[in-house]
């Protein structure tokens, strides 16, 4: 008897990393200044950040060392969308 091959569908999901792009922060000006990525970085290009990076600055955020991320993706009224992907 042979088996199935295994569904992928029934993988746990990997987390998707995400792209911190100052210029589409809603944010930005008003939150720059208390900003994780601006006070380790300074303003960055756009930067993808993988599901390890993110954790680790959650981690820093929590114990109080660095501030949080403040990534506010701005929306399209238009387009009733971020304009981030």
């Amino acid at each position: 008897m042979t088996e199935a091959p295994p569904d992928p569908s029934n993988d746990p999901a990997e987390p998707e990393p995400l792209l911190v792009d100052c210029d589409h922060c809603a944010a930005r000006g008003l939150a720059c200044a208390d900003c994780v990525v601006t006070v380790l970085l300074g303003p960055p290009p756009p930067r993808q950040l993988d599901p390890d990076e993110l954790s680790a600055l959650d981690t820093l955020a929590e114990a109080g060392l660095v501030p949080p991320l403040r990534l506010v993706r701005s929306v399209d009224p238009a387009l009733g969308r971020s304009d981030c992907p």
